[in-house]
């Protein structure tokens, strides 16, 4: 049964196919036998064909390439194309009169895909590119579609980030509003931590994902609070000795209360939010509470969301107090009267306290 061509391909669809040889008989008959299927081109000479893959390189459906040409051969064309990356993309055939199998070789070395010898047989020539065409379009189109899949997947897994993120974003906001704070003690927490970490020697060694993850964990510091009572959390005055106990208990609270999240387990920044939870009043000298931690047994996301914390809270009205100047807060830390702090986190803290400063534009006396 005599083999019939394929059928000629809608003009809207096609792609181009360049041929690169000096003899205009030879591209006259090449482009006789794929004008049906392609838009061809041709060029003269090895530095035309190169032009021509520079200008048109996106639209090229295959290259076939004359190996003996003038100026450039075949060989130095393939070369080229090599360097510029094309032969990953686009085939390239020789069609070639030239018989020595050291040319051969190096052809099929720098990533040709046949060599086709002259004089051409049309449908020979036809279904041996052909096949490569479909084969190469076959492939892109199955990694367009991977691309496509990929793209899904990572948008799904932002958005799902992104859920997490908001849900413990809200529950914080939720504990801070019912201690008559506003949400933004929680966002500002989470910046000044991630700024400490970012823009200061202290958060060398630590990846950028390691980074946004004790910030989101540092969102969750006050989470215990959600079982201390209303009396003693929105107290105006001055706590009891009983009632300050009750208060440092939200820091043991906070810490078991994310233990029996499982959703919140599997998050890369839960181990950072239980630990901060629970030792974020935890103090350089070790007067802090509720483990008396003292030095580097303290961990330093703890550290540094410790000092957030009292800076912040220095910096704003709270139910207890009204908001101190910037100079009276910088003073206070400094002298220690909110206790003592790592010499190094501060040190790095007092460099960036002008940026950190700038969160407090629009004073928190209404919080």
């Amino acid at each position: 049964m005599e083999m019939q061509n394929p059928l000629p391909v809608p003009r809207q669809e096609r792609r181009l196919l360049l041929i690169v040889d000096d003899d205009a008989i030879n591209c006259a008959i090449l482009e006789n036998i794929f004008a049906p299927y392609y838009d061809t081109a041709a060029a003269e000479n090895g530095w035309a064909g190169l032009q021509r893959v520079r200008e048109r390189e996106n639209d090229l459906c295959a290259i076939l390439l004359d190996v003996m040409m003038p100026e450039m051969d075949g060989i130095q064309v393939l070369r080229c194309l090599k360097d510029r990356g094309v032969l990953e993309k686009v085939p390239v055939f020789l069609i070639t009169a030239e018989t020595s199998s050291a040319v051969i070789k190096e052809a099929y070395t720098l990533g040709v895909m046949d060599v086709i010898s002259k004089p051409v047989i049309p449908y020979m020539v036809l279904r041996r590119v052909q096949s490569v065409v479909e084969l190469f379009q076959a492939r892109e189109r199955l990694s367009n579609v991977v691309e496509l899949q990929q793209a899904d997947l990572l948008a799904q897994a932002k958005q799902i980030i992104e859920l997490n993120k908001g849900m413990i974003e809200t529950l914080a906001a939720a504990i801070e509003f019912r201690s008559e704070e506003s949400g933004d003690h929680v966002r500002r927490i989470h910046d000044i931590t991630e700024y400490l970490l970012t823009h200061t020697p202290l958060g060398e060694g630590l990846s950028k994902i390691e980074v946004e993850q004790i910030a989101l964990g540092s969102i969750m510091h006050d989470v215990g609070k959600i079982a201390v009572p209303d009396a003693i959390l929105n107290k105006p005055g001055r706590l009891t000795p009983e009632e300050f106990e009750v208060m440092k208990s939200h820091t043991v609270q906070g810490a078991k209360l994310l233990e029996q999240i499982p959703q919140l387990r599997e998050n890369g920044a839960y181990p950072y939010a239980r630990d901060i939870a629970r030792h974020h009043h935890e103090r350089w000298d070790g007067r802090g509470y509720p483990d008396g931690l003292k030095g580097d047994e303290i961990s330093l996301a703890a550290q540094v969301v410790s000092l957030a914390d009292v800076y912040d809270a220095l910096s704003c009205k709270r139910v207890y107090k009204d908001a101190f100047p910037r100079e009276k807060v910088v003073e206070m830390i400094r002298e220690g009267q909110c206790g003592s702090f790592n010499p190094r986190l501060l040190e790095c803290f007092f460099q960036v306290e002008g940026e950190l400063a700038k969160l407090y534009h629009n004073p928190c006396k209404e919080e």
